[in-house]
């Protein structure tokens, strides 16, 4: 499993969405679909279908929070001394001609300011553990063969 560096800032906005989840968002979902049981014939009853695909997506965040606060390390990433990409570092390259800063990681960890891509993307998979300097290639989604060349790569704050 990849290790994921969540800052301190990152960590506390998702705890307080997991929080919100569990605590408010049950008691309102569960409220909505105990209001739409109470119409009456559940087969053609869209609100109580809609209130438990709500349920279901939900339930599936908390999990997905769950497991990625468990598994994080919270604080910062020790400095990389081996000067090759991974993952939760910035990382600016030159690609197909024009320079661009981008996240590799979760886009949980991002406050939204970068693009992220995920390690096993294509542009990913291509930088990780790249050194500083490269230049490599990837296959677009859309069959191009697209060239990368990494400028600096630095952990994200």
């Amino acid at each position: 499993m990849t290790q994921t560096w969540l800052t301190q800032e990152a960590a506390d906005r998702l705890r307080g969405e997991l929080t919100q989840l569990e605590g408010p968002g049950r008691k309102e979902v569960t409220a909505k679909i105990e209001a739409a049981r109470a119409e009456g014939d559940l087969k053609e009853n869209g609100g109580y279908h809609a209130a438990r695909d709500e349920q279901g997506k939900m339930e599936a965040r908390i999990r997905q929070l769950k497991q990625m606060l468990d598994n994080a390390h919270i604080g910062s990433p020790p400095a990389s001394a081996d000067g090759k990409v991974g993952a939760g570092m910035v990382v600016t390259a030159i690609i197909a001609g024009d320079e661009m800063n981008f996240l590799i990681g979760s886009r949980e960890i991002s406050s939204g300011d970068l693009d992220v891509y995920s390690e096993k993307s294509p542009l990913g998979a291509a930088v990780l553990n790249q050194e500083i300097g490269a230049k490599v290639s990837y296959t677009a989604p859309n069959g191009r063969e697209i060239s990368v060349e990494i400028v600096a790569a630095e952990f994200y704050a």
